[in-house]
């Protein structure tokens, strides 16, 4: 497995002047090209931050400590997908080039909406055209987040096949997600890696993640 993205050791340290936190502590992951590597965990984990991180996204206030390392272009679909496209053109103005149509494909997203404005979709719709946003880029690293959230379990479904199809193709795929019942319906996700308070408690194949008796990690499959 060669290595698209990885973090090494990364602690990072918030401090607005008011308040101060550790959002993540010492967290080391692996994001293979040609797989899917799922980060699950609790709201407020630090599992966004993860994906700032990659993203090159931290925020002004974040001090960082260890490396991040990533290879070829990152693609981001974040957990809000409104905040993908700017509020005053519609989504097709945005969404341009020669393969807008199986992006909007791959994406499950309707070619017909291309011609409202982002807050005219409802939030599974922005989501997915936020994702055919980053697919139009053709990443080598693409960091999903909540790819699940907001949408019906057959449109959820077609997503994640995009994504895992995506993947074969060479890709490294990030989600982040809390969605472990249906990657384990699916069968998609090729690794897990599980947050707790800003650190990695556990990470391996789905099966011996599954395995685990920790009431935490279990309770993400039920």
């Amino acid at each position: 497995m060669i290595p698209a993205a990885e973090l090494r050791d990364l602690t990072v340290d918030v401090d607005t002047g008011r308040w101060s936190e550790r959002v993540l502590d010492s967290v080391r992951l692996v994001v293979p090209a040609g797989r899917i590597t799922a980060l699950l965990g609790e709201s407020g984990c630090g599992k966004s931050m993860v994906a700032a991180a990659l993203t090159g996204s931290l925020p002004s206030v974040a001090r960082r400590t260890g490396d991040v390392c990533v290879t070829g272009r990152v693609g981001l679909v974040p957990q809000s997908g409104v905040t993908a496209f700017a509020a005053e053109r519609t989504v097709g103005e945005q969404l341009r080039g020669q393969n807008v149509e199986d992006v909007c494909k791959a994406a499950v997203y309707p070619m017909e909406a291309l011609d409202l404005y982002p807050h005219q979709h409802s939030s599974g719709q922005i989501q997915r055209a936020a994702l055919a946003l980053a697919l139009l880029a053709e990443p080598d690293v693409l960091v999903v987040d909540e790819p699940s959230a907001s949408l019906d379990r057959g449109t959820a479904y077609e997503v994640w096949a995009s994504l895992r199809a995506y993947a074969d193709a060479g890709a490294a795929v990030l989600t982040i997600t809390h969605d472990g019942a249906l990657l384990t319906e699916t069968g998609f996700a090729d690794s897990m890696t599980f947050l707790r308070d800003g650190r990695v408690i556990a990470a391996g194949p789905p099966a011996e993640i599954r395995a685990l008796e920790d009431p935490y990690v279990a309770g993400f499959f039920q």
